[in-house]
């Protein structure tokens, strides 16, 4: 049998691979703390236009949209950094750069006058710039994934880290709109975006710190004969992309899950916003157990009996929320709810680190960003529609269920070859047998 060398995984020591994780998890908690689409910016903004300039849940759920522009452009972005090496520094070049023009950006709208239309702008204009941080940290961790066997153990990690910062932003985020509430408009925005400036900032001197156990493990990918077009082509033409991202769009799609939620939750159970910004922290910290078993699972089984057990517990997830009258009820139920979905969201995620083409893996995960966004966007705007002509958060449960049990059938597009394998074996693509990750080769 025939063995690409080039392409070969390498299995990394563990003591090597937790001083990745190591790195990669507080580079994840930092972007995470700094997006302006995250909890920490996002949920205090949300508050901001509902209770300050009085917007109803349709309204907000519009800004939501045109905010998210550049999101939805993500993959160009990813595409950008699989394609320029700015500073000579790669992925830390993006971070310095990038993470110091998104610190000031963050600065200059601090202290301009807050309006709808400035808001909107500034959102737009610091998510621009923050997706070229978003785009290294991606790149960087499917590429470390990939080249050493461990896309599930990544997929683990990624989703925990991410989800440490996601539970406390949310719950910093409702309590610190609670406390912007004692605050004229200028000053509440002043001090959100002065907090974002300032992880921005630590952002750029993270790129400083160059570990050799992360850096010096990493295969170059695209060489000197790179070509954008020759690259988009086969960008297209990579199958394993497409019922992965299909399984993405249908996951994330959940229509009625934020805006809807929200509005039932305070309007009809009379939550106040730090119980919003809790129910939804609960919520993400409940993802966390599940993502430590997969992480101990994808060593002992392949993909294949990963994804099919996920999806099925994943599938009635949302069905909780039909059976809470109360606030109190509402945050227990948000444990099983987090639960349920921890295990399909760790396979979904491994699944399309596998799935990326060599030297596009920034491409190819900004491109499920550009999807989540669209999708939790617009599957918002259609939530909210059918919450304000059926009068009630039961249809949007329906909704979410149905388009959930569609992911069933979409496991069958997936070729299996690529889900045939645990972490620390590598799929044989000619054959689709399984051979052991081999050591570097100088």
């Amino acid at each position: 049998m025939k063995i690409d060398r080039s392409a070969a995984v390498v299995d990394l020591p563990p003591t090597v691979r937790q001083t990745i994780f190591l790195y990669l998890g507080i580079l994840i908690i930092l972007l995470a703390f700094g997006s302006p689409a995250g909890g920490l910016i996002d949920i205090p903004i949300s508050f901001f236009l509902k209770n300050r300039l009085h917007l109803t849940a349709h309204e907000v759920a519009n800004f939501r949209v045109l905010a998210a522009i550049p999101l939805y452009l993500s993959f160009v972005f990813g595409f950008i950094r699989d394609m320029w090496n700015p500073l000579g520094m790669k992925d830390r070049g993006y971070m310095l750069l990038f993470g110091g023009i998104t610190a000031l950006l963050y600065l200059l709208f601090a202290f301009a006058p807050m309006s709808y239309a400035t808001l909107l702008v500034a959102v737009i204009v610091l998510t621009a710039s923050f997706l070229f941080v978003s785009s290294a940290q991606n790149g960087l961790t499917s590429v470390i994934g990939q080249q050493h066997a461990m896309t599930g153990q990544v997929s683990a990690a990624w989703n925990v880290f991410l989800s440490i910062p996601t539970f406390a932003a949310l719950l910093i985020g409702g309590t610190l709109s609670g406390m912007l509430e004692e605050k004229s408009p200028d000053q509440a925005v002043r001090i959100l975006f002065l907090a974002g400036a300032a992880i921005m900032g630590a952002i750029s001197l993270y790129a400083l710190w160059r570990p050799r156990a992360v850096f010096d493990n990493i295969r170059a990918e695209n060489g000197s004969g790179s070509h954008p077009m020759r690259d988009i082509k086969r960008l297209v033409r990579h199958w394993p992309i497409y019922p992965a991202m299909l399984i993405w769009v249908l996951w994330n799609f959940a229509p009625g899950s934020v805006t809807p939620l929200q509005y039932h939750l305070q309007n009809t159970l009379h939550a106040t916003d730090g119980q919003w910004g809790l129910w939804n922290a609960i919520f993400a910290a409940s993802f966390i157990p599940t993502f430590i078993v997969y992480g101990l699972l994808c060593r002992k089984y392949p993909l294949k009996t990963l994804l099919w057990w996920g999806t099925v517990f994943a599938v009635p997830q949302m069905v909780p929320l039909l059976f809470i009258h109360t606030v109190a009820q509402a945050l227990i139920a948000a444990v099983p709810i987090g639960l349920m979905g921890g295990l399909a969201t760790g396979a979904y995620l491994d699944l399309i680190i596998r799935s990326c083409p060599r030297g596009l893996q920034g491409t190819t995960l900004m491109m499920s960003y550009s999807l989540y966004y669209v999708v939790v966007r617009f599957g918002d705007v259609l939530g909210t529609n059918l919450y304000d002509r059926y009068g009630g958060f039961t249809v949007c449960v329906v909704a979410i269920t149905v388009v959930y049990a569609l992911i069933l059938p979409a496991l069958l597009l997936v070729p299996r070859h690529l889900i045939a394998t645990a972490d620390g074996q590598a799929p044989n693509l000619e054959f689709g047998a399984m051979e052991p990750a081999s050591r570097a080769v100088d």
